[in-house]
């Protein structure tokens, strides 16, 4: 069965999707007027639904936003052109359900698949789409870290069409695009696709290797790992929001880390550190190992933002901000801490005292400093560390981090910390053997870019 909008749209004498030879052609008619068509698999979902509005904005695509029923649809389709602030993409968006999936395919050069986090939900999407598929399709994941390699096991023919293509969210406003690759054969196809996700979606593109939550996800949630470890250990110090007060956003982010988890969904980040947790053996593991807290919390489905309880909770009626306490197993007021490092940092950042910003950090030997410190620097050599393995560029950890977190990126960050020598030095003397070997690696560190293409001064925000 076809809905009416779709069959006007195939019967249309201007169509000519179906006359684009895509073997003498890019994959993707970037360089020519002709529109291509999306279906986006699972478009009711938050990334589903963006992912179908950046095809339809950027892209110019006509893009088929499959829901389980039409009413999802339908409201996807508006929180669509919400979240890109263009009521003109409205009649590239063409809604409907898995009843039409068999046209949808037919005529996709494009299959987007934005479903669950999950191999066995993914796995029947791929077996449901296969026999449909375009010769010449190109089909796609949005996960945020699940194998490539083996989701593609399930398509067959069109196993080397398949890619990750992650974007982050709201894509919008944050324009990172991780590109997954899983063989070799995909090399010349990548390299096209890469141009089209640049040149037509305004996309920042990593391309990265099939490992483990990729890179950004690998580097961010490491960050949040490590902060939600310490909120456990200084609970008698007031946990969760004394950690996000020591690395609030004077020190280069737009949200403290543990708001930002629950921004994300604590099940989000849950799923995310367990899944690295239980595929990475290396010295670093432990970092993604989930607290009992979060277990607790994600069992009570206290999920953070979307449900207004999580690590945070706001009481909108006496506009009161509350926190969870890890040691008392309930919520509390958030607490206003003034450390004299960050209070004097914000000042000299208001002033675009950029530099004395840092120093006065530097030399800080407070306990709330001291985790700071430590926190930037293992955070800047587990970027270098995970972008040289994941990456085909080291410098990419600054696109992941500046375009796909709005973090300070971490290359930007050696120089506001006063060049390589001076990181080194401090790394030397504030973190465990385990970073230090990484640093002192002469051959290794040598590889990292003197200067960043990102401004650090934009990421330092004067305030908590």
């Amino acid at each position: 069965m076809v809905n009416k909008n779709l069959k006007n749209y195939l019967t249309d004498k201007d169509n000519k999707f179906s006359n684009i030879d895509f073997s003498t052609n890019l994959p993707l008619p970037i360089q020519t007027n002709e529109k291509i068509t999306v279906t986006v698999l699972g478009a009711n979902g938050t990334m589903g639904r963006n992912v179908a509005a950046i095809f339809a904005s950027f892209g110019q695509c006509i893009v088929y936003m499959v829901c389980r029923s039409q009413e999802k649809a339908n409201t996807a389709k508006e929180q669509a052109i919400q979240s890109v602030k263009a009521e003109s993409i409205k009649n590239n968006l063409i809604t409907g359900t898995y009843d039409q999936i068999e046209s949808y395919i037919r005529h996709s050069n494009i299959v987007f698949e934005s479903v669950s986090e999950d191999f066995k939900v993914k796995q029947d999407i791929y077996n449901m789409i296969r026999p449909y598929l375009k010769k010449d399709a190109i089909i796609a994941t949005g996960t945020s870290g699940l194998s490539i390699r083996k989701l593609s096991d399930e398509l067959g023919q069109y196993k080397n069409r398949f890619f990750g293509i992650h974007m982050f969210n709201p894509p919008y406003n944050l324009t990172l695009c991780e590109l997954v690759v899983h063989s070799e054969e995909q090399k010349e196809l990548a390299v096209q696709l890469k141009r089209y996700l640049k040149d037509k979606l305004n996309r920042t593109v990593v391309e990265v290797k099939d490992e483990p939550s990729f890179l950004g996800n690998r580097i961010g949630f490491f960050f949040i790992g490590e902060a939600m470890r310490l909120a456990d250990k200084y609970q008698d110090q007031g946990g969760i929001d004394y950690i996000d007060s020591v690395l609030g956003c004077f020190t280069g982010r737009n949200m403290s880390p543990l708001v930002t988890a629950d921004f994300v969904g604590l099940d989000v980040t849950k799923s995310i550190i367990d899944y690295i947790y239980d595929n990475v053996h290396d010295e670093y593991r432990n970092s993604f190992l989930s607290p009992e807290y979060l277990d607790h919390l994600v069992a009570e489905n206290k999920l953070g933002h979307k449900v207004n309880r999580g690590f945070y909770y706001k009481d909108r009626d006496r506009k009161l901000m509350f926190v969870y306490d890890i040691k008392q197993k309930n919520y509390r007021l958030v607490n206003k801490y003034q450390f004299y490092f960050s209070n004097e940092m914000i000042k000299l950042l208001r002033n675009g005292q950029y530099e004395k910003a840092i120093e006065l950090l530097i030399n800080d030997e407070s306990q709330e400093a001291i985790l700071c410190k430590q926190m930037l620097l293992i955070y800047i050599v587990y970027s270098l560390k995970i972008s040289s393995e994941v990456s085909s560029d080291i410098a990419s950890c600054d696109d992941a981090m500046a375009t796909g977190f709005s973090w300070i990126p971490p290359i930007a960050l050696i120089e506001l910390f006063g060049g390589k020598r001076t990181t080194r030095n401090l790394v030397n003397r504030y973190l465990d053997e385990k970073y230090q070997s990484i640093v002192n690696n002469e051959e290794f560190y040598d590889n990292v870019p003197e200067h960043s293409k990102y401004d650090f001064r934009s990421f330092l925000k004067a305030k908590y």
